[in-house]
């Protein structure tokens, strides 16, 4: 299957190296020129995300897609910040009045103080079964053509109906992340595809085998897989590997580097970090060290064509979305354009002609 490149934007334009995007005030012709440079260098769709201090992702989506064409949207969403019904319909309008460009990315952990802010104070595990019923409802709203009453832990509905359908069947993308037990649950009889941060080789095929055994369990269609990388890279490899070390020292220097791992996955990051800097040549591990597992913070280093590699391995176990930014957002992604999303994109291709 044709393989998927995702980006991620922001609001703000950003100041030198950096792990984020989405903080910061709302520039709106920054945000149509990031749009449009994510869509001009063959990204497919891009990332909203989601902090409770960030703006709000639909009606960033909605702005970036006035001023594209066909990019689509992964928007960030959290499971009770609104009631299912109503999420329901605002996935379905947006659907609809965009053509169908819109996949979306559950988050129901972060931290107990980012949720807090939002005015949500249930437990983190107890996030995950909210999330599921949620989910459940969600699915009933797209996918009924009944009204249908609702009686569950969480939420309670009567007569619930909808004049709003998304033009993606039976719904758009559902993603999630995670790496503890709740999280795992409920992805496997929720969601469709399995967003991971990048990992060696090994450990992914690991991750992949037991998530598709959870999801044959539920007997739902086999899962599709997304994982995270930042590409450092540059003509020659020991110029990339150069490229990296600035980073890395940028990152440094800019100080209030977060620490301390705040989930599970970010835990399995730092954890394969401590293993070593360098994992299957290219999978680099410092700065997922520095930032406490965070930030999609896994790194291939290389020139274009060993990165773009490298990301094909994966691509044969399963992998075929790939969510890529770079530590000079804005400029990175117009060198992924030109060298190395067209080399991921042409191996892919040749790898399924066999």
């Amino acid at each position: 299957m044709p393989v998927r490149i995702i980006g991620m934007i922001g609001v703000d334009p950003p100041k030198g190296n950096t792990l984020h995007v989405i903080s910061g005030g709302i520039s709106p012709g920054f945000l149509a020129e990031f749009a449009r440079a994510h869509e001009d260098a063959g990204f497919d769709l891009v990332l909203v995300g989601y902090y409770s201090s960030s703006a709000e992702g639909f009606g960033v989506a909605s702005y970036a897609a006035a001023h594209t064409r066909r990019l689509g949207f992964l928007i960030a969403h959290r499971p009770g910040v609104l009631v299912p019904t109503l999420a329901a319909r605002t996935v379905a309008t947006f659907d609809a009045l965009w053509g169908g460009r819109l996949a979306l990315h559950i988050i129901a952990g972060v931290t107990d103080e980012d949720m807090q802010r939002d005015g949500d104070f249930t437990a983190k595990e107890e996030r995950y079964q909210r999330a599921a019923e949620y989910l459940d409802v969600m699915r009933k709203v797209w996918t009924q053509t009944q009204p249908f009453d609702h009686e569950g832990r969480f939420y309670r509905f009567a007569d619930v109906r909808t004049d709003a359908r998304p033009i993606q069947k039976p719904y758009p993308p559902l993603f999630f992340g995670g790496s503890s037990e709740g999280a795992l649950m409920m992805g496997a009889a929720h969601c469709d595809v399995f967003a991971m941060y990048g990992e060696p080789l090994a450990d992914t095929q690991a991750r992949m085998n037991d998530f598709r055994a959870r999801v044959a369990a539920q007997q739902r269609p086999a899962p599709g897989f997304n994982m995270s990388f930042r590409p450092i890279i540059a003509e020659t490899e020991g110029a990339a590997w150069d490229r990296a070390s600035r980073v890395l020292k940028d990152l440094k220097d800019g100080g209030a580097m977060p620490t301390r791992a705040l989930d599970a996955s970010a835990e399995r990051l730092v954890e394969i970090a401590s293993r070593g800097d360098v994992h299957d040549e290219r999978l680099w591990m410092p700065v997922a060290a520095l930032a406490g597992g965070r930030g999609n913070s896994s790194c291939l280093v290389g020139t274009p064509q060993q990165v773009a590699d490298a990301m094909l391995k994966y691509y044969r176990m399963g992998v075929h979305s790939f969510l890529i930014r770079g530590f000079d957002p804005v400029n990175d992604v117009s060198e992924y354009g030109r060298e190395l999303i067209p080399r991921l994109k042409l191996g892919a291709q040749e790898i399924d002609a066999g």
